[in-house]
């Protein structure tokens, strides 16, 4: 069986690249239980909690982070690098638990992937 990598590189509600990356994810899920996801750079803004997107008119899809370990989607990592620099706290709120590891050790992991699709 294939391992999949879903790697989420941008901010969210700026555009519908999270929401689809997620749409995608959620199918993808009921092919097969090897999947990974990666919050990078400004990707790992999409898992902070307490996000108000209706103020903005754009829809509330983080929430939806909140079921991926009712589809067995475990392994979720957030890059340190990228938190440390955009001043975010690894001990902030998130919608979903995740593991905060390094940029190399997370090019360690996609080196593993058999699939990798960036949102």
């Amino acid at each position: 069986m294939k391992k999949f990598a879903f790697v989420f590189t941008s901010m969210p509600h700026g555009n519908a690249s999270g929401r689809e990356g997620l749409d995608a994810l959620l199918a993808t899920s009921a092919l097969t239980e090897d999947i990974s996801i990666f919050f990078l750079s400004d990707g790992v803004c999409q898992l902070l909690a307490n996000q108000k997107p209706n103020e903005i008119l754009a829809r509330d899809y983080i929430s939806t982070f909140k079921i991926l370990p009712l589809y067995d989607i475990d392994n979720i990592y957030l890059c340190a690098d990228s938190l440390k620099d955009r001043g975010i706290c690894e001990h902030s709120e998130w919608v979903v638990d995740a593991s905060v590891i390094s940029a190399k050790q997370i090019r360690d992991k996609l080196f593993d992937c058999d699939v990798v699709l960036k949102f």
